[in-house]
């Protein structure tokens, strides 16, 4: 029988996690994925997400973009929601909302798990579906070879900043109109744009300015 494959984010480290894939016998690659946590093959990727994770991101208003993102980009996304629901801090018609949300706006099923050993179960049976049988479908980083536009990885340069996302991404780049000048802007300017408040905007311009691994940094006059 030929081993099960699976692609695992880089920055998606669970260890009981990555410890019961192994477990259940999936040979595990680590690697660095455009969009998702677990490829499992190529044209199926699982997002997981514990319960602190989802509703962060439902109020940082990243979730939607993200998740239209990952159906962008794979035939089959899935959302894995993991934890104690009752741990919710929004309330519950704003959680079941969002995942009516999810499957009706995306198409884009959400699979429940209680701990992690739980998710690999999940995982596991996702990948063993896609590879079992004679349609083998091994696990592919399709986003990685996708011919992005230069507007795309502008979007995606910016969008990586600390509590910036898609749509702030966007909006930042109206703005200011390249890359360039976001960095050159000053705070005051980075408040312009609307949603950027005094801290985000120090922030932002704080991880654009700072010195890299302690090389110093002449600031222009």
């Amino acid at each position: 029988m030929n081993e099960i494959k699976l692609i695992v984010d880089q920055r998606e480290r669970n260890a009981e996690l990555i410890k019961s894939l192994e477990y259940l016998g999936l040979e595990i690659e680590v690697k660095t994925v455009p969009i998702g946590d677990y490829l499992a093959s190529d044209r199926v990727c699982i997002e997981r997400k514990t319960v602190a994770d989802f509703e962060s991101s439902i109020m940082n208003g990243r979730l939607f973009d993200q998740l239209e993102r990952l159906r962008n980009e794979y035939d089959f996304p899935i959302l894995i929601l993991e934890g104690d629901q009752d741990t919710f801090r929004l309330k519950h018609n704003i959680i079941n909302g969002t995942i009516v949300a999810i499957y009706i706006d995306f198409g884009i099923p959400v699979l429940f798990s209680h701990a992690p050993a739980n998710t690999a179960e999940l995982i596991a049976n996702i990948a063993k579906r896609e590879q079992a049988g004679g349609n083998r479908r091994e696990p592919s980083a399709k986003g990685g070879a996708r011919a992005y536009t230069n507007r795309q990885f502008q979007e995606f340069i910016i969008g990586n900043l600390p509590g910036v996302g898609p749509k702030l991404a966007k909006a930042l780049l109206k703005h200011f109109g390249s890359i360039k000048k976001i960095s050159n802007a000053k705070i005051e300017d980075l408040m312009e744009v609307e949603k950027i408040g005094k801290k985000k905007a120090e922030r932002i311009h704080g991880v654009v300015n700072s010195a890299y691994e302690g090389t110093e940094v002449q600031e222009s006059v």
